[in-house]
Formats: C-alpha cells, sequence, structure tokens
C-alpha cells in the first residue's frame, strides 16, 4: 500500500491545539496599536482655534473684535474675541468649521521669533486710535512628542530584531521563537488528535502488518510479554522501496494504538545553528518519557542518521554527526527510556549508521516491498471502492496486468482512470479507462501532435514487430500482450508491454531468450532496412548490463568461472586483475554476438510473420495479444501466463487443460516499456 493513497496530511497544528483549527492572536497587532498612538499624538494639533493671517487681526482690532492676544513659546498667538463679536458676526462660522467655545481662543497665527507682538499691537492701536488690547505670553512643552522621538527608533529597533529572529527561528509555533529553536518539532497525537487512519486501510502488506500491529499490542497489554520475561523491543524500522506504504503503515499505528503518538522527519533535527538538533533531540524524548508509554515515529531517518565519518573535513564540527549522537545515546544509553517505543522508515537503509541499527536500537527490522499479485489485487479493491467502475472492472484482472507496481502507482492508475472517465464525459469508469491510465503511468502522456515522418514510422513498426516476434517464438521470454506505436513521453516512439512471471530466480536459458528479444529491434531494422538507427539505445543498455552480469556476477561464464566479482560502490576499486577484466570483457562481447545472430536466424526464418505484424501496426498503431494470436498463431508452447494461472485459481480449483482464448482485456502488462525506436 503506498504512502500517498490517503491524505497526507495528519491533522491541522501541533498536537496541543487539538485540530480545532482556531486561528492564535497575532501579536503583531499590538505593535501596530502602539505605532498609532504615539503617530496621533505627534500629528493632531493640540488646539482646534482657526487659522488667520496678521493682516486680518488688524483688519479685526479695527473694528474692535479682539478681546485679548495670547503669545505662546514667542511663536503661536491666540486671539480671544470680544463677546460682542462672537455672538454677532463669528459664531456660526467658528461653530461649523471646529469645536469653539464662547471664552476661547477663537483664531490663531504665527510670527517670527524676533517680531514683538506687543510692539505690533500698540502701533496698530496708535494708528486707528484705538485703545490698547491686552497681549499675555505663555511658555508650553509639549512632553509626549519629545518622548515620541526618543522611542520611536528604539521600538523600530526592536520589531525588526523580533521579526528577524522568527525568520531565522523557522516561522510561528513551539520551534518559531528564538528562545525555543532547541524544542521538538514533533506533532502529538493522542486521544483529542487521533488519525482515522487504521490497519483496515492497509492492503497488501499482511506480513508487515502482522509485525506491526504485535508493537502496538506490546503497548496495549505489556504485562502479557513481559511475565515471560521478554523486553518490550525499543526500535522498529519500516524498510522499503519508495511508495510501498511505510509512512501509510506508520499513520495506522498512530490510529490503532491507544497511545500518545509523535511524529516528525528527520529533516526537522537539521538547522543551520550548532547544537539546535541534539537539543530538539533531548527535547523529543523528555516530552516522550513525560508521556510514556507512547510511540515516536521519525519518517526519512536517513536524513539524520548516515553513516559518521563519510564526506566530512577534518576538524570541523559535523552539526549532523552531533544529532545523531544524542539520538543513538537517547535509544539506548545509561538511561533507560521505559515504554518509548521508536519507529522509523527509509528507502535508504544502506546509508544508516552501524550503530542505528545494532539490536537495542532497531530490534526489528521490517520489510515493505511492493506487492505481489494477490497483494494488488487487495490495494486495488480499496483505491476502487470511491470510483464509480462499470461491470467490466475486475481488480483480480487489474492485478494480474500490473507486476511491479507499488500502492503509489496503483493510486495513481485509480485515479488517472477516473479522470480519463471524466474527460470523455462518461458516467462510470470502465476497463479500457483503466487500460489507458496504465499506458499513461508506464510510457508517459500520449503525444497526439508530434508529427512523425512516414519513413520514421516504418522504422519504429518494423522495430516493434521484431520484438514482438521474437518473444512470441521464444521459450522463456514473457509473452508480449500489447505493442504500440503511438508516441509518448519524452522521447518514445514505440513501446511494448510484456506479461512477465513473477520470480525471483533465472536461469541462463530465461537471460539470454531475454537478450534476444531485446535485439529483436535492431535485427529487424538490419533485416528490412539494411541498416539500423539509433532506436535501440535502450535496448543496447539493458542488454549489456544483463550480459555482465551473467559473467561477473552470476557466474553463468565457464571461462570466467564460478565467482561473483559485485562491486559494493566502490568504483574504483575492481577485486579483479586486468586480465580478468579484458576476459570477462570478451566474454560479455561474445554472448551479445551468438544472441545477435540467434535472433537473426529466427527471424528470417519468420520474415513473413514479421511483415504480417509490422504492416498491422502501421494501420492500427496499437495491437493487442488477440490480434498477435491472428496474425501468429497461438505461441507453440503449452504454458499458462500469469493472467490465465492467477485467473484459474478462482475457478473452484479447477485447472484449464488448455490455455484460453485472450480478450482484448488482457492485453498488458509491464515491465518498463520499450523505449527503443526513440
Amino acid at each position: 500500500m503506498s504512502d500517498d493513497n490517503k491524505n497526507l496530511g495528519f491533522g491541522r497544528g501541533n498536537g496541543s491545539s487539538g485540530g480545532t483549527g482556531k486561528g492564535k492572536f497575532n501579536y503583531y497587532w499590538i505593535y501596530f496599536v502602539l505605532a498609532a498612538v504615539l503617530l496621533l499624538i505627534n500629528m493632531v494639533p493640540g488646539d482646534f482655534a482657526k487659522e488667520k493671517s496678521w493682516d486680518e487681526a488688524q483688519g479685526m482690532i479695527a473694528h474692535d473684535e479682539i478681546k485679548s492676544f495670547l503669545v505662546v513659546n514667542d511663536q503661536l498667538v491666540y486671539i480671544t474675541l470680544t463677546d460682542e463679536a462672537y455672538e454677532t458676526k463669528y459664531k456660526d462660522d467658528l461653530q461649523s468649521f471646529y469645536y469653539s467655545t464662547k471664552e476661547g481662543p477663537h483664531f490663531k497665527f504665527r510670527i517670527g521669533q524676533n517680531e514683538n507682538l506687543r510692539e505690533m499691537v500698540d502701533q496698530v492701536t496708535e494708528n486707528l486710535n484705538k485703545k490698547p488690547i491686552e497681549v499675555r505670553h505663555d511658555h508650553r512643552e509639549n512632553h509626549l512628542r519629545d518622548w515620541f522621538w526618543v522611542l520611536a527608533p528604539i521600538i523600530i529597533i526592536v520589531v525588526f530584531w523580533v521579526f528577524i529572529m522568527k525568520r531565522l527561528g523557522g516561522g510561528a509555533g513551539p520551534g518559531g521563537q528564538i528562545f525555543n529553536i532547541g524544542k521538538s518539532r514533533a506533532q502529538v497525537f493522542d486521544k483529542d488528535t487521533k488519525v482515522n487512519v487504521t490497519f483496515k486501510d492497509v492492503a497488501g502488506l499482511e506480513e508487515a502488518k502482522t509485525e506491526v500491529m504485535e508493537v502496538v499490542d506490546f503497548l496495549k497489554n505489556p504485562k502479557k510479554y513481559t511475565e515471560l520475561g521478554g523486553k518490550i523491543p525499543k526500535g522498529v524500522l519500516l524498510v522499503g522501496p519508495p511508495g510501498t506504504g511505510k509512512t501509510l503503515m506508520a499513520k495506522a499505528v498512530a490510529g490503532e494504538a491507544e497511545v500518545p503518538f509523535f511524529s516528525l522527519s528527520g529533516s526537522d533535527f537539521v538547522e543551520m545553528f550548532v547544537g539546535v538538533g541534539a537539543s530538539r533531540v533531548r527535547d523529543l524524548f523528555r516530552q516522550a518519557k513525560e508521556k510514556a508509554p507512547c510511540i515516536i515515529f521519525i519518517d526519512e531517518i536517513d536524513a539524520v542518521g548516515r553513516a559518521r565519518g563519510r564526506n566530512s573535513f577534518t576538524g570541523a564540527n559535523d552539526e549532523r554527526e552531533n544529532t545523531l549522537n544524542q539520538l543513538l545515546t537517547e535509544m539506548d544509553g545509561f538511561s533507560t527510556n521505559s515504554g518509548v517505543i521508536i519507529m522509523a522508515a527509509t528507502n535508504r537503509p544502506d546509508v544508516l549508521d552501524s550503530a542505528l541499527l545494532r539490536p537495542g536500537r532497531f530490534d526489528r527490522q521490517i520489510s515493505i516491498d511492493k506487492p505481489d499479485i494477490q497483494g494488488r489485487e487487495e490495494i486495488f479493491n480499496v483505491h476502487l471502492k470511491p470510483i464509480k467502475t462499470a461491470t467490466d472492472v475486475d481488480a483480480k484482472k487489474l492485478a494480474a496486468q500490473t507486476p511491479g507496481f507499488a500502492g503509489a502507482e496503483i493510486a495513481n492508475v485509480c485515479n488517472e482512470a477516473a479522470l480519463i472517465a471524466a474527460r470523455r464525459g462518461s458516467k462510470s469508469v470502465e476497463f479500457k479507462d483503466f487500460q489507458d491510465a496504465i499506458d499513461r503511468v508506464i510510457g508517459g502522456l500520449e503525444k497526439k501532435n508530434k508529427i512523425i515522418s512516414p519513413e520514421e514510422k516504418q522504422i519504429v513498426a518494423y522495430h516493434e514487430a521484431g520484438h514482438a516476434v521474437v518473444g512470441w517464438f521464444l521459450e522463456n521470454c514473457d509473452p508480449l500482450v500489447k505493442v504500440s506505436i503511438v508516441p509518448r513521453g519524452i522521447a518514445a516512439l514505440g513501446y511494448a508491454q510484456y506479461l512477465p512471471k513473477e520470480q525471483f530466480l533465472y536461469t541462463t536459458d530465461q537471460m539470454l531468450d531475454t537478450i534476444c528479444m531485446s535485439l529483436g529491434g535492431r535485427v529487424a531494422e538490419d533485416i528490412v532496412f539494411g541498416r539500423v538507427s539509433t532506436g535501440a539505445q535502450n535496448d543496447l543498455e539493458r542488454i549489456t548490463k544483463l550480459t555482465y552480469d551473467m559473467v561477473g556476477i552470476y557466474g553463468m561464464n565457464d571461462k570466467v568461472g564460478k565467482v561473483s566479482f559485485m562491486q559494493h560502490g566502490e568504483a574504483f576499486l575492481k577485486p579483479f586483475s586486468e586480465k580478468t577484466a579484458q576476459l570477462i570483457d570478451e566474454e560479455a562481447r561474445n554472448i551479445i554476438e551468438e544472441s545477435y545472430h540467434r535472433t537473426k536466424e529466427l527471424l528470417l526464418s519468420h520474415r513473413d510473420d514479421l511483415e504480417r505484424v509490422a504492416k498491422e501496426l502501421l494501420d492500427k498503431e496499437i495491437i493487442f495479444k488477440t490480434d498477435l494470436v491472428a496474425l501468429l498463431g497461438p505461441r507453440p508452447f503449452d504454458k499458462l501466463d500469469v493472467y490465465d494461472e492467477y485467473m484459474a485459481k478462482g475457478n473452484e480449483g479447477t485447472q484449464p487443460k488448455e490455455q484460453p482464448t485472450p480478450t482484448a482485456n488482457d492485453a498488458l502488462i509491464p515491465q518498463e516499456p520499450d523505449t527503443s525506436a526513440s
């Protein structure tokens, strides 16, 4: 079952939030309000008197409208009107413009620092023969405005510093604050934030599921095991290729276990600051001890658990190694973590440190491989439930026609089939939609607008026909059940799909027949056109690797002998001499040459069959198993393929005496597509 088959999210927020989704208060609003208040204090004037000029004031003196002048700080002059002038002339105007009272002041104007208002007023009153007007002086200070200019730079610096520290600390949340940077980032799932995934959602992994279910039982019923003197395992490592369901298995454990579940990734320990990774490990195990019994799940543990001493400079302070050392100590050091079980997942166990894999730390290593045919049927049944399928869709057929598919790929096939059916306006997903989805997953998107010259299309047709004919008449080849010359993917002009038997051991005859089938396309080009193209490049890569494996690894060559020169990543260290290397090269070339001549003899004897298949491909572009039977006749071998064998098991234990006639729906699939005509 694939990691991607279910919702990737583990919930909203961390474990303490309870998954309610309520937003947290943003403290930046406090900074905003304070800044706004200070700006208002600085910008809003201290009075609401209306602006006038000195010339206007002289006119008011001439009409006996001014009662007194008030000079503030030798700059600002306030005018207070007489009661009569206020009531008869200015009351309506002042109250409509600003809030004003009868007592005043009512108007204001500014004078220069070197100007003497008393002298100016006395001169005007003398010239106009008016009575003197009272002129008073006052000195005022705006303390708030003064403090604003002192505090504003400090506030700006503090806000900027807090913002930078939050960014460096990884944003909001437990690890976002500068003082919480060493805190663990693990998500906690308990009774308040329960995961909805259970073991019922995990299909195709029965053996691994049994092992993991036992771990859950350890925590639920510890006395059942400790009474006999046994100890609860400290660590469980899930190992397998990408997409096989390691993370999904951990989600199921979180959903089934009635204990707190801490979930995080190996990269969550990695930080730019020295000592942060080790600090987060300590904090994680401290929280786990407080909530024991519990489970800690570390996804992609290879991010922090790589073997020490590799790719490090002498004298350098390797933060990742410090984090790993702390993890090793916490898992099995002087202080034993009773009731804390560590689960981890990785698809690269070869790079992990040996101290991390020893018993006492990871006591169990559970292999989660790609599912077999029965496991694929179970996975298809899970993913077909939410899809509206037609009556011709059978999970058993799909499982038999998708060997080598992981759970994530099966989920992708089901999703693509539903999208294809919706695109063409169908009310249900038919078997043909699943065939098209498998084609897309294997060969890529169909290039309908790709222009191919008639000459190139003819080369591709004969190339693929060569593969089909050779595979049809060689006993140990997987049955080629579908051939296409429709361009797909980036560079695939044609591809073939096989229905291989699921097996783990291969004989010499099987490998030699596979080499011949791979050479069928190049030999067909040579026979028909008298020249070869670059389309066989993918075929040559595969047969070169296969022949060198036969000679140098599997001991299938008499001259080289029964030896295996398996290299474990040391590219510059060869465990054999130059003479042996030359012998390996010669024998590999001999195998390829002998297979080439054998393939050529086979195609020359079936030249008419080659022509019929190629012309059918040029006419239809895609041919199925039924077309091959009509063109070439039944395969001359009394064998059932994988699909027929698996379907026969469901017929009340009866085994058919002869191979049933295949249908177009049986015409699928896949190892990797043959891009030999690219």
